[in-house]
């Protein structure tokens, strides 16, 4: 073997080298990225397991905003406050989901769920109104996707009628 030989030899290996590390950054790459966004989903999560948890162990919390979905109107300043921040922590994590399912980042199936949440959280008279005078924005393209569930109206009406029987204790 000539030296030109082994110099030509070389530079092959040298490009395999420079391709299988970048075939292998790529690899680490795209792991990295879904684990990131399943950290993400996990902490939206988190987040409406927290408020549900505060819910379950404080029946006061869990009367008052019951009272509020129906009828906010019946509620004292203060509750209505704390309704206010009980709605806007739940639909910042519906908003956090919105985006991670416009950049991909969670599956059409997962967001689906989610969407179907947020459009029966607003069929509710007091999310509804909640809504109209909410104290703080959301950004504009989860905004127009909530406007479009309170003009379309996208809940399912039967599964609605049986919450609600279920909870005035009327479901047989």
């Amino acid at each position: 073997m000539d030296l030109q030989t082994l110099a030509n030899l070389g530079e092959f290996i040298s490009g395999l080298v420079v391709i299988i590390s970048l075939a292998y950054l790529a690899v680490q790459v795209r792991q990295n990225t879904q684990s990131l966004h399943t950290e993400n989903y996990g902490r939206a999560l988190d987040r409406i397991a927290s408020m549900q948890a505060q819910m379950s162990r404080d029946g006061e919390i869990t009367l008052r905003f019951s009272k509020g979905l129906v009828d906010p109107s019946a509620l004292s300043a203060q509750e209505r406050i704390q309704f206010t921040w009980f709605a806007h922590e739940a639909f910042g994590a519906f908003e956090f989901m919105f985006h991670q399912a416009q950049s991909r980042a969670i599956p059409d199936e997962v967001w689906e769920r989610w969407s179907a949440a947020t459009a029966w959280w607003l069929s509710s008279p007091g999310i509804q109104d909640w809504w109209a005078a909410r104290p703080a924005p959301f950004s504009a393209s989860f905004s127009a996707f909530v406007e479009r569930c309170l003009r379309d109206n996208p809940t399912d009406a039967a599964a609605l009628e049986r919450w609600q029987e279920f909870v005035r204790g009327t479901r047989t």
